[in-house]
């Protein structure tokens, strides 16, 4: 497959000639000297439903939108540390992004014991529990070992060399967590870049990849928080373990480790409850899980609790469908499922109560009602209509954005 499969599609194309219409629209305060308007970027989680934030941002490319601070989770942070560390803020990354995804068998990152791995997919796929039942326990000791031992299925280390090998290819030939915050810094900016017609020297071009530290019970920000757990060598770090630990989908992937942390047995320091709000002895060894099961979209980070109006807008893209639907709990897979959802959004959306602006600025793709989230197996076919989805849902978004109307809404 490459990734004429996906953009030779013939209403991805139309989707493209209205975005080149749209260009002159104002979506920012923020431009550079070839045009480009500046957004910040938070992208949901979501599995291999993160196919449709690529069309998203594609979309967006084409209407001449640049992203300069980038936030996500899970499948949001796969797409944000991709867009952060190939290039400056100023060049396209959609369409590189593509190449690469386009050349990946999904189903690869599915690394665990091959047949464990046929059963999770026919389980996906929709077989009766019924029908693979007699499979499991033909397989339990492997997958006691895989659940109780390892606690996931799959070690998720192709997924880890794939991230790598994709940032040291790339234009920036990037690799770690120190090239990554020297790539954002105001060096690299575009030359040209203003704010209403002057320079800018202000603007920090943040990146933040959220997870979940399952060992301290925190809600941990990567790179900002690298220094609490690799110490003050933690700009050597590979970048792309910051993505493994927030896509580590609990049983699904096994957590994801960090071992001799520094100043293990000792209270914790100031950086510790200044950054964690933990008390407690600073562990050996902490085991991170998806990002999600804390703040799945996590939409507040670029906020402006002050009040004032920004200079560009925070674009949000949810790949899950926002609270339209009641859930039916009527058995015990219905009820985990119930609350993991409860868990992974509860704080997000609280947020979004509290600041009902930003609904004028999230693209609702709702990819969850037509696509299975954790499908690696899905054909070329159902990835096609995916990536067409978040085109679609972007091009409507930016066709009824209106910027000034949003400022002067958060001046009011």
């Amino acid at each position: 497959m490459s990734k004429e499969t996906f953009i030779q599609q013939a209403e991805f194309q139309e989707i493209l000639q209205k975005a080149r219409v749209i260009k002159s629209t104002p979506f920012s305060d923020i431009t550079d000297k070839e045009g480009n308007q500046y957004v910040d970027l938070v992208q949901e989680g979501g599995g291999v439903l993160g196919i449709a934030l690529v069309g998203y941002t594609y979309v967006l490319e084409e209407a001449g939108i640049r992203f300069f601070s980038l936030a996500g989770t899970s499948a949001g942070a796969i797409n944000t540390l991709i867009m952060a560390g190939i290039g400056p803020i100023n060049e396209r990354k959609s369409d590189q992004i593509l190449d690469v995804l386009s050349s990946q068998n999904l189903f690869d990152f599915v690394d665990g014991d091959p047949t464990l791995k046929k059963i999770i997919q026919q389980g996906i796929d929709g077989t009766p529990f019924k029908k693979l039942k007699w499979k499991l326990l033909w397989n339990i000791k492997k997958l006691k070992k895989a659940l109780f031992e390892d606690l996931g299925l799959n070690p998720g280390e192709a997924f880890e060399k794939w991230i790598e090998q994709i940032l040291r290819n790339s234009k920036a030939h990037l690799y770690t967590i120190g090239e990554l915050i020297e790539l954002r810094k105001k060096e690299n900016f575009p030359v040209g870049l203003i704010y209403n017609d002057k320079p800018i020297n202000d603007e920090k071009a943040a990146v933040h990849i959220i997870t979940s530290d399952i060992t301290t019970q925190s809600k941990v920000r990567f790179p900002e928080m690298a220094e609490l757990y690799w110490g003050e060598h933690y700009n050597v770090v590979p970048a792309a373990k910051i993505v493994r630990a927030s896509m580590s989908v609990p049983l699904f992937f096994k957590p994801f480790e960090i071992k001799n942390i520094p100043n293990a047995g000792e209270p914790a320091n100031t950086e510790w409850k200044k950054l964690t709000g933990y008390t407690g002895p600073i562990p050996e060894t902490v085991k991170f899980v998806d990002g999600g099961m804390i703040s799945n979209f996590p939409i507040n980070v670029f906020h402006r609790s002050d009040g004032g109006i920004p200079r560009k807008p925070t674009f949000g893209v949810k790949l899950s469908a926002y609270r339209d639907e009641y859930s039916e709990v009527d058995d015990i897979g219905s009820l985990i499922g119930s609350m993991v959802s409860t868990m992974r959004h509860d704080g997000d959306n609280e947020f979004l109560i509290n600041n009902p602006d930003y609904q004028k600025l999230i693209c609702f793709i709702d990819a969850d009602k037509t696509f299975k989230w954790l499908n690696f197996n899905m054909s070329t076919e159902r990835q096609q209509k995916l990536f067409l989805l978040g085109a679609q849902k972007a091009i409507q978004f930016l066709e009824k954005f209106d910027w000034n109307n949003y400022k002067e809404l958060r001046n009011s």
